[in-house]
């Protein structure tokens, strides 16, 4: 059986994705905490270490697929216990992220991630997306907004849409279904890039929409 530390960096290295010891070091502390707040906080189903990395860890960074270079905005809506908004600051330092979630509990846990890794330039927004405003909770649009299964495509594109510049990018990741939830936005540019997760037999579609 493979460390933690070892599932990380080989699934990292199978993502072409940098594998400092500060970086996997800062996944297994997350691992842990998520697991000890967890008991309290229910902030995912999933137990076993393995599961946590490959289907939360490395599914958040099938983003980066997606994301432009350099120091942009991303906006997590509905980040939950932090995915896919805190794996990619982890791998992106140089990324602005806002990380939306309206539960006070989430956003707790959210706000002890960031003091325990010294983040810088991420902040927690805790309220729904509809009541997010520019020059108010952000300074100004982001370049991206970003969820993982909280919306359908539709509906992310109707309530995340405000917040984002034009030719700004919203991007989801869906399972098998995809092509039912494209049907709703025609006439819109979109494309998807069907990834493999490593370290399992999944793939994923990650649909990037242009706004």
């Amino acid at each position: 059986m493979e460390t933690r530390d070892q599932l990380l960096k080989d699934g990292l290295i199978a993502l072409g994705l940098p594998t400092s010891d500060e970086q996997i070091h800062a996944f297994s502390i997350y691992l842990s905490e998520l697991k000890k707040w967890n008991k309290a906080y229910n902030l995912t189903g999933l137990k076993k270490d393995e599961d946590i990395i490959i289907k939360h860890f490395l599914d958040s960074l099938l983003y980066l697929k997606a994301i432009p270079d350099g120091g942009i905005k991303v906006a997590d809506i509905g980040t939950g216990a932090g995915f896919p908004g805190i794996p990619i600051k982890i791998i992106r330092p140089e990324i602005s992220m806002y990380l939306i979630e309206p539960s006070g509990k989430k956003s707790a846990f959210l706000r002890h991630i960031i003091r325990l890794f010294q983040l810088r330039n991420i902040n927690v927004i805790e309220k729904r997306i509809e009541e997010v405003k520019v020059n108010q909770e952000l300074t100004s649009p982001v370049d991206v907004a970003v969820t993982r299964a909280l919306f359908d495509i539709k509906e992310f594109i109707k309530k995340a849409s405000h917040i984002v510049k034009k030719d700004g990018l919203l991007i989801l990741n869906k399972g098998p279904k995809v092509k039912e939830e494209l049907m709703g936005i025609e006439g819109m540019t979109y494309e998807i890039l069907v990834i493999a997760l490593p370290l399992s037999n999944i793939k994923r579609n990650i649909v990037v929409v242009k706004l």
